[in-house]
């Protein structure tokens, strides 16, 4: 069953993905129970957060006080005996104690937040490696990494913004409405009451219509960066096209849907801060003709209409950014929406509750009637059992589509089976780890990827806690020593991204040496050697059949003449078996192996000119003749002498 994707979620999904569930699922990382210390940080930094915002709100009365005291309508007593320097003093020194204290808040915080997100991306990276191969097969690389980059950042912006912007002038607005109704007029507060619930309904409304701009403007971003990855990545294929234009016109095009949800993105941004502006300026207005009022008929001081402008200011300073808090925290949910959808995005493949590790002393291998499909109106493996006992080599072949790399698939448990079994040393798969499966497990593909390091890194892999000269040990195993001694760097010459800048025979050796390095008893080739040339072939061949003494081989092969010496051949035809044996004795059948063997044989001849002695088991006189493939299959060859 395919993976669900973001676009294929059913009715609730949206629901699912709401503000609420993301913040309850980061609560627990500013909350931790096992980390007393954290819970300790966040109370500092809340309480650091409640006296910034006190003094902040406190911090005008100075203001006022100085301003009536040098207008004469207020005679030095009691606090005014500090006289208006006094007060302004009092009052820079109480904005510099406000700052000072939001500044310390963040430093006591910081730690939290970046231990949270590193967590939540930790977490993120592990789990999607932990994902089977089916949904990997199924996701965009680029569409991927961006999710995730954007996830992460959504996190430091909600610890950030949603603490630290949104709480404090919540605090702030309910003092600063106390102190108006209190010292003031009840109006005062209704007046500031009504301006910020429309000044927010506005806010909220229009953002409300922007973060769907702005997640179009997203989805843009993320296809137009996939589209570049998956360029870059194939950039040989580019040139083998003379496509760069092509993909140049592709990448444009998606910028070109970028660049229409960006400019909607920018007028709406002007529409917002405009009716922002008109709303809090007719609420300033107001509250300040109240206040003018109150000087003109005697009931407030000048100072009073000063602190009341200082109130009014304190308030509209922080809700300007109120839509871009408040957008940018929508954003930071969706964002963080789609990466815990990846969180909860389940394996194929996981442990058994009672998982045990995998004990490996002989390697025999068992496939006992095993079924698989990767979908289920498609049937892939139909039934299909055989043994590979200890040390010994079982070469698989067939045509593609047979079912071959299936089963290497189902060996390294990227894939439980459909129904029966596959056993090593008795063990069914699905009752082990995978992390001691895979340790027990070696593979060579078909074409080796590289890390973009050095070629240490690269054969270190196998085992990364290898000794230096156990890794050159192993690099001379794989007959790979010397070319690498022969570099100016030696091993520290990068490899490049995917290992491009070594040859495939180059590549496979060090995959060869990697593996070697981690000496697993059980050994898959897959298909190792079908992308070299002839002649590089027969090198690593040798390298190969060095590799698989002592151990269980399952190899998969194209090219018969690399199976030769497999102790049994099982050849697949549509997920079943249709012949087995030794070489020799397949060929003595004279059936789909002979006949395979034979078509490649004459491959070979046209390829390299040689002839080819090929005996009709009909006449049976051992007559040497060259040419085509008798219609009935029936022949069977041996090297001319």
């Amino acid at each position: 069953m395919p993976p669900t994707t973001m676009t294929d979620h059913p009715k609730g999904y949206e629901a699912r993905r709401s503000g609420w569930r993301t913040i309850r699922k980061v609560a627990p990382y500013l909350w931790p129970d096992a980390h007393p210390w954290v819970k300790h940080r966040v109370l500092a930094a809340l309480a650091m957060l409640v006296l910034g915002r006190l003094i902040a709100v406190y911090t005008p009365f100075f203001y006022a006080d100085a301003v009536d005291v040098l207008s004469g309508e207020l005679s030095p007593s009691g606090m005014l005996m500090m006289g208006a320097v006094g007060l302004t003093v009092a009052y820079g020194v109480a904005r510099a104690m406000a700052v000072g204290f939001q500044q310390l808040r963040d430093v006591v915080f910081a730690k939290v937040g970046q231990r949270a997100l590193r967590q939540l991306a930790l977490e993120t990276f592990e789990h999607i490696h932990a994902l089977s191969l089916r949904y990997h097969i199924t996701r965009k690389t680029g569409g991927l990494s961006r999710i995730i980059e954007r996830g992460v950042k959504g996190v430091e912006f909600l610890l950030r913004f949603l603490l630290f912007s949104i709480g404090p002038l919540v605090i702030e607005l309910l003092l600063i409405g106390i102190v108006l109704a209190v010292l003031f007029d009840i109006w005062y507060f209704v007046v500031v009451l009504v301006t910020l619930a429309i000044y927010i309904w506005f806010t909220f409304a229009v953002t409300e219509w922007r973060v769907k701009i702005r997640k179009e403007m997203n989805d843009q971003d993320t296809d137009a960066n996939q589209k570049a990855i998956d360029s870059l990545l194939n950039f040989e294929t580019v040139k083998y096209f003379g496509a760069e234009k092509r993909e140049a016109e592709r990448y444009d095009s998606a910028m070109a849907g970028y660049e229409r949800a960006a400019l909607k993105t920018a007028y709406s941004l002007g529409f917002l801060n405009f009716g922002q502006s008109v709303i809090i300026t007719i609420g300033l207005v107001i509250v300040m003709v109240m206040a003018a009022v109150g000087v003109n008929n005697g009931t407030l001081t000048v100072g009073d209409f000063v602190m009341v402008n200082a109130y009014m200011i304190q308030i509209t300073m922080p809700l300007n950014f109120l839509g871009t808090v408040y957008r940018e925290i929508r954003q930071a949910l969706v964002d963080m929406g789609e990466m815990f959808d990846l969180l909860e995005q389940p394996a194929d493949v996981v442990d058994a509750s009672d998982a045990r590790e995998l004990t490996c002393d002989k390697g025999e291998l068992i496939f006992e009637d095993v079924r698989f499909g990767y979908e289920d109106a498609r049937p892939i493996l139909k039934g299909l059992s055989f043994a590979v006992p200890p040390g010994h080599t079982v070469a698989l072949v067939g045509p593609s589509g047979s079912g071959k790399s299936t089963i290497g698939r189902l060996l390294f448990r990227f894939y439980d089976v459909g129904s029966g079994a596959i056993r090593i040393d008795g063990q069914d798969l699905r009752s082990v780890t995978q992390a001691s499966l895979h340790a027990r497990i070696g593979v060579v593909p078909q074409d080796t990827v590289l890390f973009n390091d050095t070629i240490r890194y690269n054969i270190a892999y196998g085992r990364p806690d290898a000794s230096f000269a156990e890794i050159k040990a192993a690099a001379r195993a794989a007959k790979i020593h010397d070319f690498i001694e022969s570099l100016p760097e030696g091993y520290e010459t990068p490899v490049g991204e995917r290992g491009l800048k070594l040859s495939g025979g180059e590549k496979q050796r060090v995959g060869i040496a990697r593996t070697l390095l981690k000496d697993p008893p059980i050994l898959l080739l897959d298909e190792a050697t079908s992308a070299l040339d002839t002649e590089t072939e027969r090198e690593i061949q040798e390298e190969l059949k060095m590799m698989g003494q002592g151990r269980t081989v399952i190899t998969i092969a194209h090219r018969l003449s690399t199976v030769v010496e497999s102790n049994q051949i099982i050849v697949l035809e549509k997920g079943e078996i249709a012949e087995r044996g030794t070489h020799e004795e397949l060929l003595a059948l004279n059936g789909r192996y002979a006949s395979m063997w034979a078509r490649q044989a004459a491959e070979r001849e046209d390829d390299q000119g040689s002839s080819l002695r090929i005996v009709s088991e009909s006449g049976g006189d051992g007559t040497a003749a060259t040419g085509n493939l008798p219609a009935d299959g029936k022949w069977r060859w041996t090297p001319e002498s």
